[in-house]
């Protein structure tokens, strides 16, 4: 006889084989109810591949992220994706999206009972509503990991790479590299934590390596293409003799665009975050000069790792320390 396949699982357990594709690859969205039915119908046609028993129920792991437009959450979401397809199916990993500047929403979700969690990754950003919530949840035993960026800075765990040391990275290469000297202005976006903290680092580094060039004005884009542009635009008109570009956050192909528009023939040193194909072409073609990429796909497998520690399906203790950035020029593509 033929190995059964995910046809004949469906056959029998009366559910699509889409539902089948995600319950064994642990992809989430399927009801509890239905997971359970799959397991059963693998188990009774004699599935070849380790099944967990139905008895010790499913656990949701749930992601909730902003901004789904990036192309760094999509690397985000997609890592996430990746990884939960590895492990056991009946860990399920349920990822979603709202919106940033919804702070009475993202709590509301937050404090959600519609469904029982393992546990909780929140890649949003901090204001005191979320603040409250998450500390609500973290004191009723609920595990929760911050990813990228700290929502609370009280309860929960915390994966990133460390923004402070990134902000002190771009100040030194433009500092040291720059294609001449005159004056700096970087862009972020303030309801971020981790911006703050580059841009702290980027403004002490200048504090402390005084010298022809210097940090002038700093311009919040909120990580929005036409604000991030406008700012820019400004900026070029106020500093003729403008050196160094640093953007802590996104929006990035906003100010490539302006760049290519307006300043073809500046030697402005551009560094920048996330290896994106915008950067990438940017890169290549000399507009920027430095991208500092956070590596999404490493902060997903720490992050996860640490909640499958806190609910005990694993023994391993992962790492600690922040997340490596990579620093990628033209030469490195």
């Amino acid at each position: 006889m033929s190995k059964p396949n995910y046809r004949d699982i469906a056959r029998q357990a009366g559910v699509g084989t889409a539902t089948v594709e995600r319950v064994l690859n642990g992809r989430g969205g399927v009801r509890p109810e239905l997971v359970e039915k799959v397991i059963i119908a693998a188990r009774s046609l004699d599935y070849p591949r380790t099944l967990p028993d139905t008895h010790r129920g499913l656990l949701r792991i749930e992601v909730l992220m902003v901004r789904p437009e990036t192309t760094f959450y999509q690397r985000l979401s997609k890592a996430f994706e990746r990884i939960a397809a590895t492990l056991d199916p009946l860990v399920v990993v349920h990822r979603s999206f709202t919106e940033e500047m919804k702070p009475e929403e993202i709590a509301r979700r937050i404090l959600s009972t519609d469904l029982p969690r393992a546990g909780l990754i929140l890649a949003v950003p901090s204001n005191p509503v979320i603040k409250a919530a998450v500390d609500k949840v973290v004191a009723q035993g609920l595990p929760v990991v911050h990813v990228v960026t700290r929502a609370s800075d009280r309860s929960g765990e915390f994966v990133a790479i460390d923004n402070y040391a990134a902000g002190r990275t771009a100040a030194l290469f433009i500092g040291r590299m720059a294609r001449r000297q005159g004056s700096v202005v970087a862009i972020c976006h303030p309801i971020y934590q981790v911006h703050r903290d580059r841009i702290r680092g980027f403004s002490e580094y200048f504090l402390e390596h005084a010298g022809a060039s210097s940090f002038q004005w700093l311009g919040f884009g909120l990580d929005e293409e036409h604000i991030s542009a406008e700012l820019l635009a400004s900026a070029l008109k106020t500093y003729p003799d403008l050196a160094g570009l640093y953007n802590a956050g996104g929006a990035n192909s906003a100010l490539i665009d302006v760049l290519r528009r307006q300043a073809a023939k500046r030697d402005i040193f551009f560094v920048g975050h996330e290896l994106t194909d915008y950067t990438r072409k940017a890169l290549q073609d000399g507009i920027m000069d430095v991208v500092l990429d956070q590596a999404p796909e490493a902060q997903a497998r720490r992050s996860l790792d640490l909640i499958l520690r806190r609910i005990g399906l694993t023994d391993i203790e992962p790492d600690q320390a922040p997340i490596r950035f990579i620093t990628i020029t033209k030469e490195a593509l």
